[in-house]
């Protein structure tokens, strides 16, 4: 994926121009990465789930306990780009989708289905039950818990 299109998505996303079936699970990742090249872990911690809320509602879906939003995976992906951060957004969505995060199951190595499709960890940062994320989840997130 080429910077162009990472960016098209990035602000597409951000400015909710975006359309709902470009933010699959790649779209989530090129947003992720865009918005890391802009601002701090720590801002995008604290920014993007709300970004996720408004854009779910602007296509007409919900943020409820069985769909929409999700703080457990938002902050594990945020935490995973991060970790892998190389010199431009092109760069770290190939590293990305290099390996096993290219999977849209990839959490499922470290959760067990039960606990991360729960009530408790769409509205929560919950730790892993399975093995541990191979990267830091922010300090921010996991003192909300």
């Amino acid at each position: 994926m080429t910077e162009a299109e990472i960016e098209r998505i990035g602000r597409g996303f951000s400015d909710l121009s975006l359309p709902a079936a470009d933010f699959s699970h790649f779209g989530h990742w090129a947003a992720v990465v865009w918005l890391l090249c802009r601002a701090t872990p720590s801002d995008v911690t604290r920014d993007m789930p709300g970004m996720i809320r408004r854009f779910n509602e602007a296509k007409g879906g919900v943020n409820s306990d069985t769909e929409g939003y999700h703080e457990t995976i938002t902050q594990a992906s945020i935490a995973a780009a991060s970790a892998l951060q190389a010199g431009s957004a092109e760069q770290t969505l190939a590293r990305i989708l290099s390996g096993d995060l290219a999977r849209s199951d990839w959490l499922l190595r470290h959760w067990r289905k039960e606990t991360l499709f729960g009530v408790l960890a769409r509205r929560a940062w919950v730790a892993p039950d399975l093995e541990a994320l191979p990267f830091d989840v922010l300090n921010s997130v996991t003192e909300k818990s």
